[in-house]
C-alpha cells in the first residue's frame, strides 16, 4: 500500500534530501550546513506549497470562458461555446467531443462528455454509472446554462471540484442553433442580462420546448438519437423564468411526481427533490419550486407545472428519466444566475453520485414492471384537496394606476420582502384511465407516426402477410380546436372517442407494435387519442376527420325514407331529435345528413381512428412476438 505524501510534509522530506546530499558532498561545519539549509529548504517547501494550492486558479486563467472574459456580463456566441468545448476535450482524455445529426439551422449538434476514466461507449459507462444529460440553449436568450456549463465542466477537469467516481456527464452545449446564431439585444424584454442572447424561435421559428412529441424539426429528431444513445438516469433542462417577482434567484421544475409514479414518482417528491434543496441551502441558494402565475402575487398560492410530454422534462419521463427544469430568475443579475445555475448542477452531481445505485435500481424496477401495467392514466388535474405548505420568500405587491393606461396594474416592492406560509398544489389526480393493450396496430401508410417511432427506438414487427384480426377501434366522437395556430399546428383537445370490437383486415407490412418495452409511456401518450400530447391530437390524422363521399338530397330523400320506415329504433331516435332540437328540425340537409351519417352508406373511414388495439387476454395477442 502506497502511503500519499501530504502537502504539510512536502518541505521536512526535501530538507532531509538535501541535508543528507550536502553533507556528504561538502567541507563546512555541519551545523553552518544545517541552518542555511533550514532556510533554503524552507522557503523551498513554501513555493511548492503554494504553487501546489494554485495551480487550479492558473488553469482557470488559461481556460477562461467568455463570461470570465467579459467580467461576467455577456454570454459567448454558439462558436465560442464550441470551440471552448473543442480545447477542453483535446487537452483533457476526461473529455470528449462529437457532432451528431442536423438542425433547421444547417449545423449539426454536438454532445460533450465528461468521464474521469476516459471511455466514451456509453453501453459500456451505464453498466455501473448513472449518466446525467444537461441540455441548454433550448431558448438561447436563456443563456445562464450555456455558461454555466462551460464553467462546470472546466472546473471537473481542472479538479478544481470533486470530480465524480460513479457519474458520467453528457451535455448539449447548445441545442437550438438557430436561434442562438439570431443574437440580439432587445427580445428579452424582461430579462436584466446579458448584453447580447439568441433568440427563442428556432431556424424555422419553432419553439423547440414544444417540439418533443410533433417532432416538425430537425433538432427534434436528433434530440431523440442523443436522447436514446445516452439514456441518461437524470435530465436537466437550463432556462431562465418569465413571471412574478420574488426573492429567489433559482426556481425549480421537476416533472409532475404523480405523473411519473410509482416508487420513482415517489422517491423524486419525498428524496431526490428535498435532497436537492436542503444541499443547496447549506450553500446559501435558497430555491423554490417554479412560481408558475400570471400578472399576480404568488403568496396566495400557485400550483406544480404540470410538463406534458411536448416539454423536454415531460418527455424525459415517458422514458423513466428524473427530470428537472432550472428556471433562473430573469430580474436577478446575469452573473448571479450563472453562478446559481453552477451550484445547482454541481450540487446535483453530488447527490447523483451518493445517490447512483438507488436511482438506477428504481428506474430498472419500473421499466421491469410494464408488463404488469393493466391501466394507464392521463389528463392529470390538480388535485384540491391536497397541498403542500411553502414558506416563500417573496415582495410586497399592490395593484396601482398605470401611467401607460390608467388602469390598475400590479406592482412589486422590492424593498418590502416577505416570508409567508404559501400554498403550494402539487398533487394531481388523471381525469382519464384506459386499460393497457398488449399491442397496437397502426397501418403501414402512416409513414409520418412511423418515423416518430422510429426515432423514439420504438420496437414494433411488420405483418408477415395479410390478416384478418378482431381488435379494439375507435371512432372519433367529438373534439375541440385551437382557433389560433399553435407552434405549426392547430391542436385538437378534449377529444372522446367510442371503444368496440371489431373485425379488421390488416395488411402484410402493417405494424405490430407492443406495449410491453422501454417506450411504454410514449406509446401510450402519443397513440391513445384522448391524451394530451397524442399524435391525433397534433393533427397526424386529420385526414380522417373529412368525410369524402357524401350526397346529392334530391337522390337521397327517397333512400332515407326507405331507411327510415325499414329501421323503427332508427325512426324513432330521429323523430325524437326532431322534436327535441329546434335548429335541427328546421334544417332538412341537417336532417338528411344526420340519416346518411347512421346509415350503412357512411364510408368506414370517416372519424375512424387508423390505430387499434389488440387486448390482453385476447386471442390476438398470441401474434405478439417473445423475446
Amino acid at each position: 500500500m502506497t502511503q500519499q505524501t501530504s502537502k504539510e510534509s512536502i518541505w521536512p522530506l526535501n530538507f532531509n534530501i538535501a541535508y543528507f546530499w550536502i553533507v556528504g558532498s561538502c567541507k563546512f561545519p555541519h551545523t553552518q550546513i544545517a541552518t542555511t539549509l533550514k532556510y533554503i529548504t524552507f522557503f523551498v517547501g513554501l513555493l511548492i506549497l503554494f504553487s501546489c494550492e494554485t495551480q487550479p486558479e492558473d488553469k482557470v486563467a488559461t481556460y477562461q470562458t467568455f463570461f470570465e472574459k467579459s467580467e461576467r456580463k455577456e454570454t459567448a456566441t454558439y462558436q465560442e461555446t464550441i470551440d471552448f468545448y473543442i480545447r477542453l476535450a483535446k487537452d483533457f482524455p476526461e473529455i470528449n467531443i462529437q457532432t451528431i445529426g442536423e438542425t433547421d439551422s444547417g449545423l449539426p449538434l454536438h454532445m460533450v462528455t465528461f468521464n474521469p476514466d476516459g471511455d466514451f461507449n456509453l453501453e459500456n459507462v451505464r453498466k455501473d454509472k448513472a449518466i446525467i444529460l444537461i441540455n441548454n440553449g433550448i431558448h438561447p436568450g436563456e443563456s445562464d446554462g450555456i455558461d454555466a456549463t462551460m464553467l462546470f465542466y472546466r472546473d471537473l477537469a481542472i479538479e478544481k471540484i470533486d470530480v465524480p467516481k460513479n457519474t458520467v456527464l453528457v451535455t448539449i452545449p447548445i441545442y437550438n442553433i438557430g436561434g442562438a446564431l439570431n443574437r440580439n439585444s432587445t427580445t428579452r424584454v424582461n430579462q436584466n442580462g446579458p448584453l447580447e442572447y439568441g433568440f427563442r424561435g428556432n431556424a424555422l421559428n419553432y419553439d423547440l420546448n414544444r417540439d418533443f412529441i410533433k417532432m416538425d424539426t430537425k433538432n427534434s429528431f436528433t434530440f431523440a438519437q442523443i436522447f436514446h444513445l445516452v439514456k441518461p438516469d437524470v435530465f436537466v433542462d437550463n432556462h431562465v423564468s418569465n413571471g412574478a417577482d420574488y426573492q429567489y434567484t433559482l426556481t425549480h421544475l421537476f416533472t409532475q411526481h404523480n405523473k411519473l409514479g410509482g416508487e420513482l414518482g415517489e422517491y423524486l417528491n419525498k428524496d431526490f427533490r428535498p435532497s436537492l434543496e436542503k444541499q443547496l441551502l447549506k450553500k446559501g441558494w435558497d430555491i423554490t419550486p417554479y412560481v408558475n402565475v400570471f400578472n399576480m402575487s404568488p403568496e396566495f398560492g400557485f400550483q406544480q407545472f404540470m410538463d406534458y410530454p411536448r416539454y423536454s422534462t415531460g418527455f424525459s419521463t415517458l422514458w423513466n428519466t428524473l427530470g428537472l427544469m432550472v428556471e433562473t430568475h430573469m430580474l436577478k443579475p446575469y452573473d448571479k444566475r450563472v453562478e446559481g445555475t453552477y451550484e445547482l448542477m454541481s450540487t446535483l452531481l453530488t447527490l447523483v453520485e451518493k445517490e447512483h445505485k438507488t436511482i438506477k435500481e428504481l428506474r430498472k424496477e419500473t421499466t421491469e414492471g410494464i408488463s404488469e401495467k393493466l391501466q394507464y392514466h392521463f389528463n392529470w388535474q390538480i388535485d384540491t384537496t391536497r397541498t403542500s405548505t411553502l414558506d416563500f420568500k417573496g415582495y410586497e405587491a399592490s395593484m396601482i394606476e398605470s401611467e401607460v393606461t390608467g388602469l390598475q396594474r400590479l406592482k412589486y416592492d422590492q424593498t418590502k420582502p416577505f416570508v409567508k406560509k404559501t400554498a403550494f398544489y402539487d398533487y394531481f389526480i388523471p381525469k382519464d384511465t384506459v386499460q393497457v393493450p398488449a399491442a397496437y396496430l397502426i397501418k403501414k401508410a402512416w409513414q409520418e407516426v412511423i418515423e416518430r417511432l422510429d426515432a423514439n427506438a420504438v420496437t414494433y414487427y411488420p405483418l408477415e402477410k395479410d390478416t384478418v384480426l378482431e381488435v379494439e377501434s375507435y371512432k372519433i366522437l367529438g373534439f375541440e380546436t385551437r382557433r389560433t395556430p399553435y407552434e405549426g399546428h392547430y391542436p385538437h383537445f378534449n377529444t372522446e372517442v367510442g371503444k368496440s370490437t371489431k373485425t379488421i383486415q390488416f395488411s402484410e407490412g402493417d405494424l405490430l407494435v407492443p406495449t410491453n418495452q422501454e417506450g411504454f409511456r410514449y406509446l401510450m401518450e402519443t397513440l391513445e387519442p384522448q391524451a394530451p400530447d397524442s399524435f391525433f391530437n397534433w393533427n397526424f390524422f386529420d385526414t380522417v376527420l373529412q368525410q369524402k363521399e357524401n350526397f346529392s338530397p334530391y337522390v337521397f330523400e327517397d333512400i332515407a325514407y326507405e331507411i327510415l320506415m325499414k329501421d323503427s329504433i332508427l325512426r324513432a331516435d330521429f323523430l325524437a331529435k326532431k322534436e327535441f332540437d329546434l335548429e335541427f328540425d328546421q334544417n332538412w340537409y341537417a336532417q338528411l345528413q344526420w340519416v346518411h351519417q347512421n346509415s350503412k352508406y357512411l364510408e368506414e373511414s370517416y372519424m375512424q381512428y387508423p390505430v387499434y388495439r389488440i387486448p390482453k387476454g385476447g386471442e390476438a395477442e398470441a401474434m405478439i412476438p417473445s423475446e
